[in-house]
């Protein structure tokens, strides 16, 4: 086996920073939990109960059951046709590469390894931080606190280059600000990791059938609460401490099982573009909701999800409010219809159409646009015409501030779709989307620890981004996400030191 001065010299990415005038900031690393030593934190919090909480938590969730209980791995094909149970996430994590495989187990030798990797700084994303969700309300907040604390404590020693993100539940604003508060005030962690929406009974259905007696009932019958937009609690409180302590925030959101993603026999059928899709979902509730207009200085990072879509939703957001703004929208009003010039066009147009038939001009423009067009009980108000009312949007100017300036959005290392945050003929007002440089490490989407900046590197080869680009994306846009959070976020570590900030070792 090779030692580590050999393991560097042979890294491409190693190679690839040696020639770079600028740190390299990864926000996105997974790193597994040694099992014992966890425990061991969660069992202070709770004793064997909350431990065996956490297995059970920890159990389930990558597992997809039938009502009888049968896993899929334990039921027929027919039998997964028959409860439709969907394939799972299935040898997610580095395995063979034993020596990653310790990496990412061992902080010891994560923070040795750096410099094979590339990187200065990194953010950890321990991979079931927020598996307490699964733990229901008796046990969700102490686990969310022991496995904060365990991974406090593991890494603190490391802190100029590596920093774990704390967990926080979101069931309601209360939990969230009780955790986020402990996880910096008394834990000194300075990024949170949320789920991007939390599921939710509908209370007319859980009413009438309640969980208790008819838990198949309460499984399917749901819907999400991405805490902006419809929410039916006021997350407000909880934006204002995450600005008010300093902390970006984090979330890896996806969506598998979601409708189209509903596979029962095929992972990468529910896999591909589930993390855009389940960040966009929360996303659009926080920009609809008006959460980045009440909160200009909130900073959200949606990872592993790509930027791409960042681009798309950016554009169609512009492009929907220039058609359906508050004063355009009255093109498609049934009222602004002129029905007198709408009848003499029918006249002298319409002979051969219409055969003989008279008009009646009272139901000339229901017959014209066809029942569906105008199936509701009356039409909107002026209360109700604005989906942008919230947003506070009056110029496309808005959008970009509230969109562009508050999100940013992972994109792994040989992600050529990358492309699109950086190409300002197509994004409007010519703007940047601000992709961040986030390998991945750990899980399947990267086989090899060293690789991923010398992926990037390549990028800049083949033409797909320039080298000012690469720059932004690996450097100046991750920078300027922490900081913008907190001016001090760098303060203390090997970024800071190389940027000669105070209190850089």
């Amino acid at each position: 086996m090779n030692d580590r001065l050999n393991r560097v010299h042979a890294s491409r990415s190693a190679a690839v920073k040696a020639g770079l005038d600028h740190p390299v900031i990864d926000t996105d690393v997974h790193v597994n939990d040694y099992a014992p030593v966890l425990e061991d934190y969660v069992a202070q919090y709770g004793g064997n109960k909350l431990v065996d909480a956490l297995r059970k938590a920890l159990g389930g969730r990558f597992v997809t059951r039938s009502n009888a209980g049968k896993d899929w791995y334990q039921q027929t094909p027919e039998e997964r046709q028959f409860h439709r149970t969907l394939r799972a996430p299935w040898w997610a994590r580095v395995t063979r590469n034993t020596y990653d495989l310790a990496t990412y187990t061992l902080p010891a030798l994560l923070y040795e390894r750096l410099s094979e990797q590339g990187s200065d700084y990194s953010i950890l994303f321990p991979n079931d931080v927020l598996s307490p969700a699964a733990a229901g309300s008796e046990y969700r907040q102490p686990l969310h606190r022991a496995i904060n604390h365990f991974h406090a404590d593991q890494y603190r020693p490391y802190a100029d280059r590596l920093t774990p993100v704390a967990g926080i539940p979101l069931h309601t604003p209360k939990e969230g600000i009780e955790e986020l508060e402990f996880a910096v005030k008394t834990l000194g962690l300075k990024v949170i990791n949320i789920a991007g929406g939390v599921r939710r009974p509908i209370r007319a259905i859980a009413e009438k059938y309640p969980a208790a007696e008819h838990p198949e009932i309460a499984k399917q019958a749901g819907y999400i609460d991405f805490y902006g937009i419809d929410s039916e609690y006021d997350y407000d409180p909880f934006w204002a401490k995450v600005v008010e302590l300093g902390v970006p925030v984090t979330t890896h959101y996806g969506s598998q099982g979601w409708t189209g993603r509903q596979s029962i026999s095929n992972y990468m059928n529910n896999h591909v573009g589930h993390f855009a899709d389940g960040s966009q979902a929360f996303a659009k509730a926080l920009f609809f909701g008006g959460v980045t207009r009440r909160f200009p200085g909130l900073r959200v990072a949606l990872l592993e999800g790509g930027a791409d879509w960042g681009s798309h939703v950016y554009t169609h957001l512009v492009d929907r409010w220039e058609k359906r703004n508050r004063n355009v929208v009255r093109n498609y009003d049934p009222a602004e219809a002129d029905i007198e010039l709408l009848a003499s066009l029918f006249e002298r147009y319409g002979g051969d159409l219409l055969k003989g038939r008279t008009i009646d001009k009272s139901t000339l423009l229901r017959d014209s646009l066809g029942i569906s067009a105008l199936p509701h009980s009356r039409e909107p108000d002026d209360s109700e015409i604005d989906d942008f009312a919230l947003a506070g949007i009056e110029k496309v100017e808005d959008i970009r501030d509230r969109w562009v300036d508050n999100f940013y959005f992972g994109s792994e290392a040989d992600d050529r779709t990358v492309a699109a945050a950086f190409n300002t003929k197509v994004n409007p007002l010519g703007t940047k989307i601000n992709a961040i440089w986030s390998s991945d490490v750990g899980h399947w989407d990267v086989p090899e620890f060293t690789e991923p900046l010398a992926e990037t590197w390549d990028l800049v080869q083949q033409g797909v981004i320039s080298a000012a680009d690469f720059k932004a994306f690996v450097f100046e846009n991750p920078h300027r996400f922490y900081t913008e959070s907190n001016p001090r976020f760098f303060e203390g570590t090997e970024v800071g030191r190389k940027l000669g900030l105070k209190g850089a070792k």
